[in-house]
């Protein structure tokens, strides 16, 4: 085989789409933070995520997924970072940067996710990732010093860059769990944190804005961290957690260039060289291969899958159709081979 699999083309499509839908919302965001108090907005964009999805699901007549009783551990703290700490963080930090210059920035959140998937949750990357990574964090660097920017708001780049590195967390936690169904994932943590959110913000004497932009919000928060984040999940599975940061690195693109006809904001010179180191990076990271003899251990899990595959070739009672989706416990069997790969729950091995 020499190319990733087409289940690794999944992967790349949905985290590219994550970061369609999640860069855009920036300067939406930005628009409706005008007369909101940012911890509203924050808890509105998850709520509108996990309501979105919540619906989508009854009409699908989804199933309730299972879960092991360490992936509830898993799940809350992902929701505690990703869910709460971080969209407050970004709320507030919006308050006071222009909106292309934060969607730039949020490229540090593919850095804070590489470096911790590296070093705290052993995930292998090699010298191409470390490079891109590298130029991420330069093009960062650059827009982060822009002059009177940094010396006036130094406060809101560092408050994204917390919300980065929530995410970050979030991120490496969320792959603990990646095989479960993705839209009941984002379900539970859209709602959870959407009314943690909501409900620290009226604790604190802030109020709901009018109907037109709570729906809004709401809509916004469908797109941007519902379906966003099941696509998210989904690119976890076949990719891992530090290529699909790479991959969803690029949702700051995608802000910055919505935004200027938007919110009618000017190119500068800084956003221009940050935005090349940071294509530097992103096109270092989507153009790796990763190819070595490796031993898959015998396992037997549950989760969604297909037949399109080699590795979920096996029997059933009745027959399924290659491209349909399914779920029930099934068997792996042990395996030496070599082809390319990227670290998805079957090739999470040392190296």
């Amino acid at each position: 085989m020499n190319g990733p699999t087409g289940l690794s083309r999944h992967g790349v499509l949905a985290a590219l789409g994550a970061a369609l839908l999640f860069g855009c919302s920036t300067p939406v965001a930005k628009l409706l933070l005008s007369g909101m108090d940012p911890r509203v907005l924050a808890g509105l964009l998850y709520l509108g995520s996990g309501l979105g999805l919540l619906l989508y699901r009854i009409v699908r007549h989804a199933p309730r997924g299972r879960w092991d009783k360490g992936n509830w551990l898993w799940l809350s703290c992902a929701i505690l970072s990703g869910g709460v700490i971080a969209p407050v963080l970004l709320m507030f930090g919006l308050t006071g940067m222009a909106a292309s210059e934060a969607s730039l920035l949020l490229n540090a959140e593919g850095v804070f996710t590489t470096l911790l998937a590296w070093f705290a949750f052993r995930e292998n990357f090699d010298r191409r990732i470390a490079l891109g990574m590298l130029a991420i964090l330069m093009g960062a660097s650059i827009l982060s010093w822009q002059g009177e920017s940094w010396k006036t708001d130094s406060w809101a780049v560092l408050a994204v860059l917390g919300a980065c590195l929530a995410w970050g967390i979030d991120n490496n936690l969320t792959r603990k769990i990646s095989e479960m169904d993705a839209t009941w994932i984002a379900s539970i943590k859209g709602l959870t944190a959407g009314s943690v959110n909501l409900g620290l913000a009226f604790i604190t004497g802030a109020s709901l804005p009018p109907l037109a932009v709570i729906s809004g919000a709401l809509i916004v928060g469908w797109l941007a961290y519902g379906v966003s984040l099941s696509l998210f999940v989904i690119g976890l599975r076949h990719l891992g957690t530090a290529r699909t940061g790479a991959y969803f690195s690029v949702a700051p693109f995608f802000g910055a260039l919505f935004s200027l006809p938007l919110l009618g904001e000017p190119v500068s010179l800084g956003l221009l060289t940050a935005g090349g180191c940071m294509a530097v990076g992103v096109w270092l990271h989507v153009s790796e291969q990763h190819i070595h003899p490796h031993l898959h251990e015998s396992v037997e899990h549950e989760h969604a899958h297909t037949h399109e595959g080699d590795e979920h070739r096996h029997e059933h009672d009745q027959s399924e159709p290659p491209a349909t989706q399914h779920s029930h416990a099934h068997k792996h069997a042990s395996v030496m081979h070599t082809h390319a790969h990227y670290p998805d729950v079957r090739h999470r091995h040392k190296h």
